[in-house]
C-alpha cells in the first residue's frame, strides 16, 4: 500500500515498499522553479535523507520536467531591490536544492519529459541517473543571457560529460536533443515520449531489490570520488551570478530577447 506525503503546495512524496516517487508540479505547461518550489524540493530531499525504509527515488514533473527558474516569480524580482548581503542569502535557494538532492543516500532517478532547461539541468545533474523521452531536450540559457551557470552545476556536468561537452552545453546555450544527450552521457537511457517515468521506476525497482546498505555505501563512495573538488571550484558561483546579473550585458541580453533582436555585447 502506498502512502503520500505533501511537502508544501507543489511537491509530493509517494512511498511504496522501498521506492519513493517525488512529484513536483506547478500545474502549468512549463513547471518553472519558483523560489517556493526550490524550498519544497530541498525539504523533500532532506526528508528522504532521513528515510531508512526506501532505497530508490524517482523524481519527475508529470507533464514536463521544468523550464528552469521562474523569472516571473515576485520572490526572484525582489532580489533586484535587495542589498548585496540580502541578495547573497536569497541566491542560496538553487544551490542548496541541488546539494540536498546530491546528498540523498538512496539511488535517485530523474524522469525527464519535454524540456529540461537551466535549473532543470542543474537538478537533473544532481541525481544519480536520468531517463528521458525521445522528444525531450536540454538547454542552459544563462551565458547568452549575460549570467553565469551557478547552482554548483559546472563540476557536476564535467563529471558527467567531460570538459569539452560541458563547455558546449554551458557556453553556447543551444538545445541538446535527447539523442545527443544520450551520446554525451548526460542521459542514461531513452524511451518513447510519455514513458520516461515508467522506465525510471524500473531502474528504481532494480536498485531497491539490492542490499540497501551496500548500495548506499557504493553510491556515497562513487559520489565522493567524483565530486571531491566540486565545493572548492563552485564556492563563489552565487557571488559570480550576483555580479553578472548587474552587468550591462545582462540588461542588453534581456532587452534583445524581449525585442526579438540580436544582442550587442560590450563586456560592461
Amino acid at each position: 500500500m502506498s502512502k503520500t506525503q505533501r511537502i508544501g503546495e507543489f511537491v509530493a512524496i509517494e512511498r511504496e515498499d522501498r521506492i519513493a516517487i517525488v512529484t513536483f508540479d506547478r500545474g502549468d505547461r512549463i513547471n518553472a522553479l519558483s523560489v517556493q518550489l526550490l524550498h519544497e524540493l530541498t525539504a523533500a530531499a532532506r526528508e528522504l535523507r532521513q528515510d531508512t525504509v526506501t532505497s530508490a527515488v524517482v523524481l519527475y514533473g508529470p507533464k514536463v520536467f521544468t523550464a528552469g527558474a521562474d523569472l516571473a516569480d515576485p520572490a526572484i524580482r525582489e532580489r533586484q531591490e535587495a542589498s548585496l548581503l540580502e541578495r547573497r542569502e536569497m541566491l542560496r535557494a538553487g544551490p542548496d536544492m541541488c546539494d540536498a538532492w546530491e546528498a540523498v543516500d538512496q539511488v535517485t532517478v530523474a524522469a525527464i519529459e519535454g524540456f529540461c532547461i537551466g535549473g532543470g539541468v542543474a537538478l537533473a545533474a544532481a541525481c544519480d541517473f536520468r531517463i528521458a523521452g525521445r522528444g525531450a531536450h536540454f538547454r542552459l540559457p544563462e551565458i547568452p543571457l549575460g549570467m553565469n551557470m551557478s547552482w554548483h552545476t559546472q563540476p557536476r556536468l564535467v563529471n558527467l560529460i567531460g570538459p569539452s561537452r560541458a563547455k558546449q552545453l554551458t557556453i553556447f546555450g543551444e538545445k541538446v536533443a535527447s539523442e545527443q544527450a544520450l551520446n554525451w552521457g548526460l542521459v542514461d537511457d531513452l524511451v518513447d515520449d510519455g514513458d520516461a517515468f515508467a522506465l525510471a521506476r524500473q531502474w528504481a525497482e532494480k536498485a531497491a531489490a539490492l542490499p540497501p546498505v551496500a548500495v548506499r555505501m557504493a553510491k556515497r563512495g562513487i559520489t565522493a570520488a567524483a565530486t571531491a573538488l566540486n565545493a572548492a571550484t563552485t564556492f563563489m558561483d552565487a557571488d559570480q551570478f550576483a555580479l553578472a546579473s548587474t552587468s550591462e550585458d545582462h540588461r542588453e541580453a534581456v532587452s534583445a530577447f524581449l525585442e526579438k533582436r540580436s544582442p550587442r555585447f560590450t563586456g560592461r
